[in-house]
């Protein structure tokens, strides 16, 4: 098992004739992915690395029945796409794109949630299921099929954790990244809920950062209902107050979110915390996990 993708994952691409759409395809397609359209407006009936092109979501779901649209275009035009794909009914939406204003987030997110849609990001690297599904730009090669979760909202920080845990022979159930943004689609309480519920992970990595509270009211969900064992890291402990790192979303603002503060509601809820990414393969074998 895995969570929210797997090779029975039938992906659409929207902004697929783009760049960063034809070129992540392609890596896509190489990893194994089930890339079954795209859809860029005004480019219908032609080709991406064999991909049909459709001008319309309600076009490719009404011939080929995807399951999962990734998102590859603009900031301006990514909410109108989150939308379109919301309407054909998806069920699963990866927006890839950064730089939306928090409104036009707010605005999708309620109409996502009131289709029953589930969407990941935006601002995000996507979702990978080693070696079963890879909906997103992380790199393929460093994920090993296995036990452990990974959710992180940074998508490098990710690549760092996963590349570590693949070394020391800790292989990934899944891994998604849920974006640096301050409103996202999922969060680490989704995740963790769904992790949790996985019967093939056994543990779960949360990488974390400062700025907002999903770091705290995860801590009070492991610690309410989480049975598995958790291992965090928490990005920007030497954060200025007041100064925004990398992330729209990563800022303290008014002395909270800091990252002494996720630490110790972490470790209150009983979650090692690492002070650097290589120490975490470590406490999870502390944890039982081989």
């Amino acid at each position: 098992m895995s969570i929210l993708v797997d090779t029975s994952t039938r992906v659409l691409v929207q902004g697929i004739t783009g760049r960063d759409g034809s070129f992540h395809t392609r890596k896509m397609k190489e990893y194994g992915t089930n890339v079954v359209a795209g859809v860029t407006p005004g480019k219908g009936g032609t080709e991406v690395e064999g991909v049909p092109v459709f001008d319309t979501v309600a076009d490719a779901v009404a011939a080929v029945c995807p399951t999962c649209s990734v998102i590859y275009v603009p900031a301006g035009l990514a909410a109108d796409a989150m939308l379109e794909a919301a309407e054909a009914r998806i069920p699963l939406v990866v927006c890839i794109t950064e730089g939306l204003p928090a409104l036009d987030v707010v605005r999708v997110k309620a109409v996502m949630q009131r289709f029953g849609i589930r969407l990941i990001g935006p601002n995000c690297p996507g979702v990978i299921s080693p070696g079963r599904c890879k909906v997103g730009i992380m790199p393929g090669s460093i994920h090993q099929p296995g036990s452990v979760g990974v959710v992180s909202r940074s998508g490098t920080l990710t690549y760092e954790v996963v590349a570590g845990l693949s070394k020391d022979g800790l292989g990934q159930s899944s891994a998604l990244g849920i974006g640096g943004d301050p409103v996202i689609g999922t969060t680490f309480l989704d995740a963790l809920e769904l992790f949790q519920k996985d019967l093939e992970t056994l543990a779960v990595v949360m990488i974390g950062e400062i700025g907002g509270n999903d770091e705290e009211r995860a801590a009070e969900f492991i610690k309410r209902e989480m049975t598995k064992p958790v291992v965090a890291f928490i990005a920007g402990r030497m954060a200025p107050p007041g100064k925004r790192m990398g992330h729209a979303g990563a800022i303290i603002a008014g002395g909270k979110g800091t990252a002494a503060e996720k630490t110790q509601a972490l470790e209150d809820a009983g979650v090692p915390v690492a002070r650097v990414p290589s120490e975490i393969p470590g406490l999870l074998r502390q944890r039982g996990i081989q």
